[in-house]
């Protein structure tokens, strides 16, 4: 069975991403359950799926909960549909959307395909963590990595100004002329 290997990047930041191994035969909420497990989110609100291209525009969507789409038709389910079913071409691209109150977006990239299946890992698996993880209770949904510092040191405004003093700064230190070799002031 083959096995597939997708980048998960976080849209804010690239250089933030989760490596997922999942069978061809899982579905998208499989994928699902192992993204928000290697983002360490709580699972608790709604999330879609995308088809995507290479500009990442959206293209037809997968839902964790069924709904109606306005021909009453109902969406394409995560539950129902396997990953293989729309692994068209080798760099297939989707968009991952997380909690439609703080919008989590993750662009996911089909990287390789094996059939190095190992049958001691349960997948999908987490193959790789690069970044830290977004916290996703964060004001405005982002990293928030000054504001982590700063209460993780209690920095209030005398501490993040200490350090910066006026050192090399006193007005009777500097001279408009110029000394030369000679000692003697040259003016330029």
């Amino acid at each position: 069975m083959p096995l597939l290997k997708f980048r998960v990047y976080w849209e804010e930041d690239d250089l933030i991403y989760r490596d997922i191994d999942v069978l061809s035969s899982q579905t998208f909420m499989d994928l699902h359950l192992a993204i928000i497990k290697a983002y360490e989110f709580d699972g608790k609100h709604s999330a879609l799926f995308f088809e995507s291209n290479d500009r990442w525009e959206k293209f037809r969507v997968f839902s964790s909960e069924v709904m109606a789409n306005k021909k009453d038709a109902p969406q394409l389910s995560m539950v129902k549909t396997p990953i293989s079913a729309l692994v068209a071409v080798p760099d297939q691209k989707f968009i991952y959307e997380y909690d439609p109150v703080k919008n989590w977006a993750f662009l996911v990239e089909l990287i390789g395909i094996s059939n190095d299946m190992d049958e001691a890992k349960t997948y999908p698996i987490c193959t790789r963590k690069e970044g830290m993880a977004p916290n996703q209770y964060k004001l405005g949904g982002g990293t928030g990595l000054l504001l982590e510092i700063e209460e993780k040191y209690d920095l209030g405004a005398d501490e993040m100004a200490e350090g910066y003093g006026s050192e090399g700064n006193d007005e009777d230190s500097g001279s408009d002329a110029i000394m030369d070799s000679g000692g003697g002031e040259e003016d330029y």
